[in-house]
């Protein structure tokens, strides 16, 4: 065989080689270009102009890698070391971005959750008890309350939907002989004026808290003023993981005073965080796509026996509804058996 083309058969390999080393490294810039552009736009200093100037820049230095790994010129070595000194950058600066609790918070996260433990006896400082008329008007109201864990007889999960199916927030209600009941929630930490964002929540947007409130407070304001579809599902639970999950809220929220955190809509959420705290008790508990997509919880809760496995799922999704709620009054005892009444709860003030 002449040995033009032997050297042509050779060279196939190495130019489809390179294709594919292009290729992959095209695909490498250009997620670097969408995760640099969208982190810039929500954590760059200087408003939106200094925002829209960094993620410029960083376009355009995306932009020169690609040009420089599919043209030739002089020019493609400063574009790709020009490109690594920008990625470079750009990950310091992410790297120097720290979460803190000194920020002027939104009024209903303003407080953060402080508990100590007696024996049975658990102190909460700044329990959260407002009086919501809407989203936009209430009465702040933060309290000290004590709860006596030999006194804890029941754990009741609460999906709170606003958006499709397939997601929704995980909230954790507690409740006690004498008929009191407190919540746990895993929530951001909003400043005042800033809405929630899935996609801010990748990129360090707020901060992470753990509210505890009373159920007038917590679950009125999602069913009622913001007008969330809101599920109540007894979990079957023994008492002493009952306790260490309540001890194990309790300890989050103290390490959050000291130790700030970010959240983020995967890893450090309202539903990934209860899942840890269940799983140190329950050892062997399997990871599964419905911890992430938390609106199908009831499903795999079911099927690892956290449901009352006597009654069909659908029929516990129907006892669960909680309907459109009225006012709750001040009676937070009458709220929380009016709202696990199966149907619609009865108005504020009706006789129990």
């Amino acid at each position: 065989m002449p040995a033009d083309k032997l050297a042509a058969r050779g060279g196939w390999p190495r130019r489809c080689a390179a294709f594919i080393g292009r290729v992959a490294g095209s695909l490498l810039v250009a997620a670097s270009a969408l995760w640099g552009v969208l982190a810039l736009a929500y954590q760059a200093p200087g408003g939106a102009w200094g925002k829209g100037v960094a993620g410029l820049l960083w376009t355009m230095l995306c932009l020169g890698a690609l040009a420089a790994l599919w043209r030739r010129g002089p020019w493609r070595r400063r574009a790709g070391w020009a490109y690594l000194a920008g990625a470079l950058a750009l990950c310091g600066w992410w790297q120097t971005l720290a979460p803190s609790n000194d920020r002027i918070w939104a009024d209903d996260v303003a407080r953060m959750l402080r508990g100590t433990v007696q024996g049975p006896i658990v102190t909460l400082e700044n329990v959260r008890n407002f009086d919501w008329r809407s989203d936009d008007d209430y009465t702040a109201r933060w309290e000290t309350r004590q709860y006596d864990l030999d006194q804890l007889v029941s754990v009741d999960m609460a999906l709170s939907y606003w958006s499709g199916p397939a997601i929704a927030h995980t909230l954790v209600s507690f409740g006690f002989a004498d008929g009191r009941h407190v919540v746990f929630s895993v929530e951001i930490r909003k400043e005042r004026g800033e809405q929630f964002s899935e996609i801010g929540g990748f990129f360090k947007q707020f901060e992470l808290s753990v509210v505890a409130a009373e159920e007038r407070d917590i679950l009125y304001v999602r069913a009622g003023p913001r007008a969330e579809s809101l599920y109540l599902y007894p979990v079957s639970m023994p008492v002493p993981a009952m306790r260490e999950l309540f001890l194990s809220y309790v300890a989050t929220a103290n390490a959050l005073i000291d130790t700030p955190r970010f959240y983020h809509t995967v890893t450090a959420n309202c539903t990934t965080l209860v899942y840890r705290m269940v799983r140190a008790i329950v050892p062997g508990l399997p990871l599964d796509t419905r911890i992430l997509l938390s609106g199908y919880l009831p499903e795999y809760l079911y099927e690892q026996g956290g449901l009352d496995a006597s009654v069909p799922l659908e029929v516990l999704r129907q006892q669960a509804a909680i309907g459109p709620l009225a006012a709750p009054g001040d009676d937070a005892l009458a709220f929380s058996r009016r709202i696990r009444l199966h149907g619609a709860p009865a108005p504020a003030g009706a006789s129990q």
